[in-house]
């Protein structure tokens, strides 16, 4: 009976590790869709007066006025934060699918073996 309890535990452990990766993997791609946003959507350069197209959807993209009033380095940022968030996520995801694929594995082998005995 304490086998049972432990790999109720272990398993628990592994889909809250899953539940983890998703809702940072479900973070990064938040982040993704801001950017893209960011890239596609018109703004106003730093005098709040003549629109700038967006960057994506323009040739006139390397407009002086519109260069200066994008702000790159929060573009990057938003970028640079989504990396480690997907990379996290992606291996908390993977670690607690495998977990629950070993335990669930292990118990169908103890099955089998209690089965033929």
């Amino acid at each position: 009976m304490r086998s049972l309890v432990y790999d109720n535990e272990f398993r628990a452990r592994a889909r809250r590790t899953q539940g983890w990766g998703l809702a940072l993997l479900t973070v990064a791609a938040l982040c993704w869709v801001w950017f893209g946003v960011l890239l596609l959507t018109p703004y106003e350069d730093g005098d709040g007066g003549s629109p700038c197209p967006a960057l994506l959807t323009s040739e006139y993209v390397h407009h002086d006025d519109c260069v200066e009033a994008r702000d790159w380095p929060g573009l990057l940022a938003v970028l640079g934060g989504s990396v480690p968030l997907a990379v996290i996520g992606g291996v908390l995801y993977t670690s607690g699918s495998v977990s629950h694929r070993m335990a669930e594995h292990l118990a169908e082998v103890t099955r089998l073996d209690a089965a033929k005995g």
